[in-house]
């Protein structure tokens, strides 16, 4: 399957476009965090069907989230039913979602163009699907290029760009820092949990959000 190349700015300028047009039309203005109402919303508006309540286990205990892709209809999400029905598991679940919906948004369409035979599937009945792993939903390999897209997806989904811009320049200001050596001090760390703890989103989302302009290296 031929690879879609997406610049990180061009992830986070859909993104943030989507999920504002979406909140204005339902608000009447777009205020974040995204609640997770609002995000299955967003998914459900452009899946066949969103199961939060699925059984994953039999492509292993660590899959929290699949996506199945249909040629000339909308894919099917399932979401681990372990993620839905435990509170202590809410930000892994935002997590889960935002990154299915960047399968949803960003890969359904190759279901279209290139889709895959008969011979294929018989030899492997999962290939329409994207099986997503605990340790992927975040931390994928930049050359497993659905899991690593869709995971800065879910980044820019539940934390868009210009939000986290203006968040840690409201940081910086009231604490009164600046200069380059912000990378390497203490401080930096504090703004980034700072930054972190209304949104609603596990702590391997700061680390994404702070390389947003790094692009995967080519196929």
């Amino acid at each position: 399957m031929e690879r879609p190349h997406y610049e990180p700015k061009e992830l986070d300028r859909e993104c943030e476009n989507v999920v504002s047009k979406f909140l204005a039309g339902k608000y009447g203005k777009a205020e974040f965090p995204l609640s997770t109402n609002d995000l299955t919303q967003v998914i459900e508006r452009e899946a066949e069907d969103l199961d939060l309540f699925a059984d994953l286990s039999k492509y292993g205990t660590d899959v929290e989230g699949v996506t199945e892709f249909h040629p000339g209809a909308k894919p099917s999400v399932k979401i681990s039913k372990v993620l839905a029905a435990d509170e202590r598991y809410q930000n892994r679940l935002r997590t889960t979602l935002a990154h299915e919906y960047g399968h949803v948004h960003f890969h359904a369409y190759l279901w279209d163009t290139q889709p895959p035979g008969a011979d294929l599937l018989r030899r492997n009945p999962d290939a329409n699907r994207q099986i997503c792993k605990r340790d992927k939903i975040l931390g994928a390999a930049q050359y497993d290029w659905m899991e690593w897209q869709a995971g800065y997806v879910c980044g820019a989904i539940l934390m868009p760009a210009s939000r986290v811009r203006r968040l840690a320049g409201d940081y910086l200001e009231s604490h009164h820092l600046y200069g380059p050596k912000l990378d390497t001090h203490h401080d930096a760390r504090l703004m980034v949990l700072t930054i972190l703890a209304p949104q609603s989103v596990t702590p391997k989302i700061g680390p994404l959000r702070k390389t947003a302009r790094r692009s995967p290296p080519s196929a």
